[in-house]
């Protein structure tokens, strides 16, 4: 599992480097690639939360939506004997795969 860290619903991912003996991250979930750093988990976090805060601003001050839009469609690969599995399933309860895959995530992300 990777180190991570949620600030104001912004995820974001954290490694370490023992090379450079730094901390660094890099905030997901938007369309521009904002990154920061510290040498201590407490410089780590004020950098997260600091990188956040500006990006939302800077946002704001342009007029563009801070965080990735997403339309509710994507494509996903699976093993082929997990696809025939899920079809036939899927058959048998009466629903499109589409509608069991969706089942499959709300049961999974519990929303």
């Amino acid at each position: 599992m990777k180190n991570m860290m949620t600030y104001k619903n912004y995820l974001s991912t954290i490694y370490y480097s023992s090379e450079d003996d730094v901390f660094h991250g890099k905030i997901e979930g938007i369309n521009d690639l904002v990154n920061f750093e510290g040498r201590s988990v407490e410089e780590l976090k004020t950098s997260f939360y600091e990188a956040v805060d500006d990006y939302i601003e800077t946002c704001n001050k342009i007029g563009k939506q801070p965080m990735k839009s997403f339309n509710g469609s994507f494509n996903i690969r699976i093993n082929p004997l997990l696809h025939r599995k899920a079809s036939q399933i899927a058959i048998v309860e009466g629903i499109s795969l589409n509608k069991f895959v969706e089942k499959a995530i709300q049961d999974k992300v519990k929303i």
